[in-house]
């Protein structure tokens, strides 16, 4: 079966708004200061302050405190960062319709209306970043600006925002899959797997095989790409050809999927909005997980019993599961209370797929399984989370540490997938430095060994009773 490549008339137009580091402007930095955001003890976001004495994303801590040693470490919180964003996504949503946020700095648009509006895709886009700008003034000294990136498909899109944030401006990309593939050719395949969401090991597999160039990439015939690499090789030969119309096994969501919960009294709180969203997200994933599906793009919309209106999308390439899709609702919800913009109760809440995915599926464990009385006991946190409020019910969750109870973590019982406690459960399979081995206790002798511990001269190193060598 022969694949037929979009044409370029398929290929959307996109604008692309990007903060590089933004869990370092939502801690509150300043221009002077030296601050690390931190995940699984490894940087994520990095001030420019501290980028100049050396600190870059993937550092481990220990690392990035030896080359900054004033470094100030910040741990990493996805509800602060989408929180401090929201300000910035009302003000660009002001000015272009349908906003679909990925994540905390990242937000894109269609392009083509707005830019006929405000008389091209230059104009429009630095009158996009000023708007953000303003609203967020701290951010070019803090972390070097915003970027906007306007192209043909969301991956050139996010590229040329990734430019422009390194070059203080705007970076617009001709429409035209000519042009786009021009744009794109004397870059790193490895944007592929950091912008365009595919396994690094494809991308590694790449580089081992000669192709360093997305020009290299799109110069391989598109049949013999797809029959060597599947899937994610026809997709990044597309995306480098100038072809990028929507990620590898992603298409429209069927209709009438979407579900809904029409209040007949106003709720005013937002934990009982946030419990009735986990029960609307585990309808919905239950029932696209039935055909094989997983949510891609969501639409959550929030109507007050005024007719105030509150209409988000949010995206995420890997799959929206339960718990991801509660706290966004969450998320939303929060902003949109704290604006003061809300003079009612809400009365209507839904969720709407917009696209989904193929599922790859759970692989089953050989022995047990789900039992009556793990139902059972979901039944009751649930239950519980519902009389005793959203933050008074807590279950554990994987983080990731040197000591045993650093390993978890406690996270509200409703944002936390109680149906697969696997993926919350599990710890990060990448080696933790100086983690204690598992199971625990950790035994590295049957029998203690006598140890003795000698200094320069040879002197055995005691301790005293006060803890001094």
């Amino acid at each position: 079966m022969s694949r037929i490549a979009p044409s370029p008339s398929a290929v959307p137009r996109l604008g692309v708004l990007w903060c590089p580091h933004w869990p370092v402007v939502a801690a509150g930095a300043n221009s002077a200061e030296h601050v690390a955001v931190l995940s699984a003890n490894r940087v994520v976001a990095h001030s420019a302050a501290a980028g100049a004495e050396g600190v870059v994303v993937g550092q481990r801590r220990r690392e990035a405190q030896q080359r900054c040693p004033q470094l100030r470490i910040v741990m990493a919180d996805a509800a602060r960062e989408a929180r401090q964003f929201q300000p910035v996504v009302d003000a660009v949503g002001a000015l272009v319709a349908r906003l679909e946020v990925a994540d905390s700095g990242t937000l894109s648009f269609a392009a083509r209306g707005p830019s006929r509006y405000f008389g091209g895709d230059a104009a429009m886009a630095a009158r996009l970043v000023d708007t953000a700008t303003a609203v967020a003034p701290q951010v070019p000294a803090v972390v070097g600006g915003f970027g906007l990136g306007v192209a043909d498909g969301r991956f050139t899109a996010a590229v040329a925002a990734r430019r422009a944030a390194r070059t203080g401006g705007v970076v617009v990309v001709e429409p035209g899959a000519t042009a786009t593939a021009a744009f794109l050719a004397p870059l790193s395949v490895q944007l592929l797997a950091a912008v365009g969401g595919l396994d690094q090991a494809f991308v590694r597999l790449l580089t081992q095989l000669g192709v360093h160039r997305l020009g290299e990439m799109a110069a391989l015939p598109a049949a013999d790409v797809l029959a060597r690499f599947g899937r994610s090789g026809a997709f990044a030969h597309a995306v480098a050809a100038g072809c990028d119309h929507r990620p590898p096994g992603t298409r429209d969501a069927p209709q009438g999927r979407q579900v809904q919960r029409v209040f007949e009294e106003p709720v005013h709180q937002t934990d009982t909005l946030v419990f009735v969203a986990r029960q609307l997200a585990e309808e919905l994933v239950g029932g696209l997980g039935g055909g094989g599906l997983v949510c891609t793009r969501l639409v959550v919309i929030a109507q007050t019993d005024h007719g105030e209106h509150s209409e988000r999308v949010w995206h995420d390439a890997a799959g929206l599961g339960i718990a991801a899709m509660v706290e966004r609702v969450r998320w939303q919800l929060e902003a949109w209370v704290q604006q003061d913009s809300i003079t009612a109760g809400v009365t209507l809440l839904r969720l709407e797929p917009e696209e989904v995915g193929n599922d790859s599926g759970v692989q089953l464990g050989l022995w047990g399984g789900r039992t009556q009385a793990d139902e059972w006991a979901t039944r009751a946190v649930a239950r519980l989370a519902t009389v005793a409020g959203e933050q008074q019910v807590l279950v554990p969750a994987a983080a990731g540490g040197r000591q045993p109870g650093d390993a978890y973590r406690w996270v509200p019982a409703v944002l936390a997938d109680l149906g697969d406690p696997g993926g919350r459960l599990d710890l990060p399979t990448t080696p933790w430095p100086g983690r204690l081995p598992v199971p625990s206790p950790a035994v590295v002798y049957a029998e203690a060994l006598p140890l003795t511990v000698l200094d320069s001269t040879g002197a055995a190193v005691r301790v005293s009773g006060r803890g001094v060598l």
